[in-house]
């Protein structure tokens, strides 16, 4: 089979998870497409858009010089990002839920301005929006993830993975996602 990127089944952390907690909810947010309109189904939710908005934020500080990445507050960027994502576009269906997710939000990104940790070093910046390499090209496999951070350790001359969690849950210590970045960091 010819290596087609747009044939491929593409998989992720995510969609892996999705499959090994249940095969048919896999199919149903990875692969099934509504006949009609030849699209999938995702149904955004409040978590979804509290990690997707400080993710962005924290996204746009990659580009900047280490020295340049907190002269300005967060939380204004912050605000910005919200705007695009408010009401039902969100997954709000009430302003209470709405602005306790925000609130949320803005506790979190005063912790990062608090103790930006990793953020103040140097980082590598991967020029793909969604970093992937062929897993396997006779199966037509492709794996995929969006990396949050690379961390450039000079002392050692490598790069730290790492991955922020805004949800209120732990994440699995047998998790793949570590590991799958690794791997699309490597390749």
């Amino acid at each position: 089979m010819a290596k087609d990127k747009f044939a491929a089944l593409w998989v992720s952390h995510s969609s892996i998870s999705d499959f090994l907690a249940c095969p048919r909810a896999y199919y149903l947010k990875n692969i099934y497409k509504n006949p009609k309109t030849g699209h999938k189904f995702q149904i955004i939710t409040p978590p979804m858009t509290l990690g997707t908005v400080i993710h962005e934020v924290i996204e746009a500080l990659s580009v900047l010089p280490v020295a340049k990445r907190l002269e300005e507050p967060l939380l204004p960027k912050f605000e910005l990002a919200c705007n695009k994502v408010s009401g039902i576009k969100g997954g709000f269906f009430d302003l209470e839920t709405e602005y306790q997710y925000k609130k949320r939000g803005e506790e979190m990104i005063r912790r990062i301005e608090q103790n930006p940790g990793p953020l103040k070093n140097l980082a590598v910046k991967i020029e793909m929006d969604l970093p992937y390499f062929w897993l396997s090209e006779t199966e037509n496999i492709i794996l995929c993830g969006k990396i949050d951070w690379l961390e450039y350790l000079p002392a050692v001359e490598a790069v730290r993975v790492i991955d922020y969690k805004t949800s209120k849950k732990e994440e699995d210590p047998q998790s793949l996602q570590l590991p799958i970045y690794l791997l699309l960091a490597t390749n």
